[in-house]
């Protein structure tokens, strides 16, 4: 009786998928002109993720994201604000406020 032994399989066979979840960002400044998202996740470059204005007078965005962690913060008419409803406050790598969200 002879047996063969297969080699294990090479972990790049696996494909793993990168699971994107739609994240709502809304920030209530119904005095606002301009309302931006900044975050880790683009840049902080103010002008990618413009917010819309709602009827009720927030403005909000979408925006897709991976599991982790991200750090965020409103621009509104050009000054940083925070999101009450974030999970936590961190300093980011400037050592300024930022917002804390865990997608999973």
């Amino acid at each position: 009786m002879s047996f063969q032994i297969s080699p294990p399989r090479r972990k790049d066979h696996l494909q793993v998928r990168k699971t994107l979840k739609p994240v709502n960002f809304i920030c209530v400044a119904p005095h606002a002109k301009c309302v931006t998202l900044v975050a880790d996740f683009n840049g902080w470059q103010p002008g990618t993720l413009p917010l819309k204005r709602r009827v009720d007078g927030a403005w909000s965005i979408q925006v897709p994201l991976g599991h982790g962690h991200y750090q965020y913060r409103f621009l509104v008419d050009g000054q940083p604000v925070l999101d009450p409803r974030a999970q936590g406050i961190v300093r980011d790598e400037n050592n300024e406020k930022a917002c804390l969200l865990s997608v999973s």
